[in-house]
């Protein structure tokens, strides 16, 4: 076998020219048929100077997963930021028609991180968790704040069960210094907000929405005055 070429000889910025060049192979053909091999003759490469990067396919499909969740949670901030004088009701809207703007901007990564599983990969949770947790950081701020500043009242929800309760503290004990009634509004209003974004995604709306983003808008303000978040 011949050796591999050392990196000081490839093409400057080959990993960036990799992973986009893998996004734009997603974006035609899906994940599932991502390769190597294939991504190195859109490159017009050899296969082993991508394996300096990246030793397998798996390994190149983490860092795309790692580089899609990072780039939500760049996004997110960047909304909140564009409100910083905003409330936070308002800003909780922004967070959530970002979220929409980037998902439909981005359907090859919304649908990698948050759409069908690719058969026989495993995501190493240690690698893509961190980002995965960032992504959401921005909501679960702003939920916070609701709480701690304005202080509304408790939403008309169902007693956590042990179980439940059990494993949103092993999660503030994992280093996320939010109440627990934070962390499981943020979890159910992603969960719905995500629910719109793959129904659009997917072109699954009845045909007569013809703007699913006026349903989107509404669905978020419902949410802030079903969780009791709207300040009233």
């Amino acid at each position: 076998m011949s050796p591999r070429p050392r990196r000081s000889a490839q093409i400057p910025h080959l990993q960036a020219a990799i992973q986009e060049t893998a996004w734009a192979q997603i974006a035609e053909f899906g994940a599932a048929a991502l390769s190597l091999r294939a991504v190195a003759r859109a490159l017009h490469i050899t296969a082993p100077a991508i394996y300096n990067y990246f030793p397998s396919r798996d390994d190149l499909v983490t860092a795309l997963i790692v580089d899609a969740f990072s780039s939500l949670a760049d996004s997110q901030q960047a909304a909140l930021s564009r409100l910083s004088a905003a409330s936070p009701q308002e800003q909780l809207v922004a967070l959530g028609m970002d979220y929409r703007q980037w998902a439909l901007r981005y359907p090859q990564r919304y649908q990698l991180i948050f759409g069908t599983p690719i058969p026989h990969y495993h995501a190493p949770e240690d690698v893509t968790n961190p980002a995965a947790s960032r992504a959401l950081l921005s909501l679960m701020q702003v939920i916070q704040r609701l709480y701690t500043i304005q202080n509304p009242p408790r939403p008309h929800l169902a007693p956590m069960t042990p179980a439940l309760e059990a494993m949103l503290t092993a999660w503030q004990s994992a280093g996320l210094p939010l109440e627990r009634e934070v962390i499981y509004l943020a979890v159910v209003i992603w969960s719905r907000v995500h629910g719109l974004v793959q129904l659009e995604i997917g072109r699954q709306f009845p045909p007569h929405i013809t703007d699913p983003g006026e349903v989107f808008q509404r669905e978020i303000r419902s949410m802030l005055i079903q969780y009791s978040l709207n300040g009233e």
